[in-house]
């Protein structure tokens, strides 16, 4: 059974930055593309960025130039550094896998889901 547990959310001026992490139990972690998604209240959940086992990164248009993703395998643990918050990124943040190493950007492609850290981004 795989486990993904977030961390890192919390309230930040807009401009501001965040770094959330992700901590992933499970021997598959180094060859699989992890991902990341937001859900804003009353809207669907978004893609926000991916990382494939390779190091390939994909990232919405929304956060390009923002956010970084990255992941330390010897630590199974994937990173979201965010820079020059808006309030806009104000939404719950998952960390997901499919442990594959194919990437998506749709959540229903993700069948490992964490609990979610919230992110608000005051104006």
């Amino acid at each position: 059974q795989v486990q993904l547990v977030e961390s890192g959310g919390g309230l930040v001026q807009a401009g501001g930055s965040l770094r959330l992490s992700c901590a992933v139990s499970g021997r598959t972690f180094s060859s699989s593309t992890m991902a990341w998604f937001r859900q804003a209240p009353g809207k669907e959940r978004d893609f926000v960025a991916s990382i494939a086992g390779s190091g390939g990164t994909v990232y919405a248009d929304s956060v390009k130039g923002r956010f970084t993703v990255s992941r330390d395998n010897a630590k199974n643990t994937v990173y979201l550094q965010m820079n020059s918050l808006k309030p806009e990124d104000t939404a719950v943040y998952y960390c997901v896998t499919n442990l594959t190493p194919l990437v998506f950007t749709t959540p229903q492609k993700y069948n490992y889901w964490g609990q979610g850290t919230q992110v608000t981004v005051s104006s």
